[in-house]
């Protein structure tokens, strides 16, 4: 499997990595329902055995618990991974969440103890919230990577007047965005910035929280579980939800040709641009790692990237 550079690190990742959010479990925010953590290990070691070298997660996915099940799963994986994690969303005892910068370093030695890990490869701050604290915090993550803790820091969901600030004060080795078909707002000035400054980018939601893969339909998201978010996504609700199906079936005929899935189009899609290092997909079972794993291979010719180009366009 080919790997690509991220950013100014040594770090050289498989087109695709393993996205732990879901295997965060269900009751929280941002949850996507009950999660069987048997399941979420083995397909954490099946993402490993196939191949891929990079699982991504955050403190908050579950409220610590994705950390956990990843400590977990690296015990017994047949490789060691490069483990990515992100901090700034911290929660109490009543579960509610909470944004901060002041805390990183508190957090970082808490992610450290549940991945059961000496050192974490890429450590993000996951939303630039509070703004104003944003020196302080990305100040602490330059001072954690000269300890030796975190080998390389990142951010997420930071636009460039954000990324700049942050520059000042130490290098960024990579930048989280959203990127999808669906969800193209960092085209326009943030990857060109990113391209520009050499900062590496892995991209979520390339499959738009499940609703790119083909195996989406309007009886699933009414049937969604009570503390799923997607309840409440915008994307999931009409108008755009049929639109959103339709795109999905243009993936799902593009995909038949070469015998890959909506979800696999999707995902190459993405990885197309060339400002994308590589993309984050989920997986919440063997089974579905084993149906999405293609697109580390799969690219799309350019009759075929503009042809979904034309339903974009045409469906805005």
């Amino acid at each position: 499997m080919e790997t690509k550079k991220l950013g100014n690190s040594d770090l050289h990742l498989t087109p695709i990595g393993f996205g732990a959010w879901a295997i965060g479990g269900g009751d929280w925010a941002f949850a996507w329902g009950p999660q069987d953590d048997a399941d979420s290990i083995e397909a954490i070691h099946r993402a490993i055995d196939l191949g891929i070298n990079w699982i991504d997660t955050a403190a908050v996915y579950g409220l610590g618990h994705s950390e956990e099940v990843v400590g977990k799963a690296l015990k017994t994986a047949s490789a060691r991974p490069y483990v990515f994690t992100k901090c700034s969303m911290l929660w109490d005892e009543k579960r509610e969440i909470h944004r901060s910068l002041k805390t990183v370093r508190q957090e970082a030695e808490a992610s450290l103890r549940r991945l059961q890990v000496d050192v974490i490869d890429l450590y993000q701050i996951h939303w630039p919230v509070p703004d104003e604290e944003i020196e302080e915090g990305w100040s602490t993550m330059a001072d954690l990577q000269r300890e030796g803790k975190i080998r390389w820091i990142g951010v997420s969901n930071f636009d460039v007047a954000q990324m700049e600030r942050a520059q000042a004060i130490a290098p960024i080795t990579s930048l989280q965005p959203p990127y999808s078909m669906v969800n193209r707002s960092v085209e326009a000035e943030i990857l060109p910035f990113c391209e520009k400054h050499r900062i590496g980018v892995i991209n979520y939601s390339p499959m738009v929280s499940g609703l790119l893969t083909g195996s989406m339909t309007k009886e699933r998201v009414v049937a969604f579980p009570k503390d799923d978010f997607r309840r409440n996504a915008k994307q999931f609700q009409e108008p755009q939800l049929s639109r959103n199906l339709a795109l999905a079936g243009l993936l799902a005929s593009i995909g038949v040709r070469h015998g890959v899935s909506a979800g696999v189009v999707a995902i190459a899609w993405t990885l197309h641009h060339k400002a994308i290092t590589a993309a984050i997909v989920g997986g919440r079972s063997a089974k579905q790692v084993d149906g999405i794993f293609p697109a580390a291979n799969f690219r799309l010719t350019e009759p075929e990237f503009a042809e979904i180009g034309a339903f974009l366009q045409a469906n805005p």
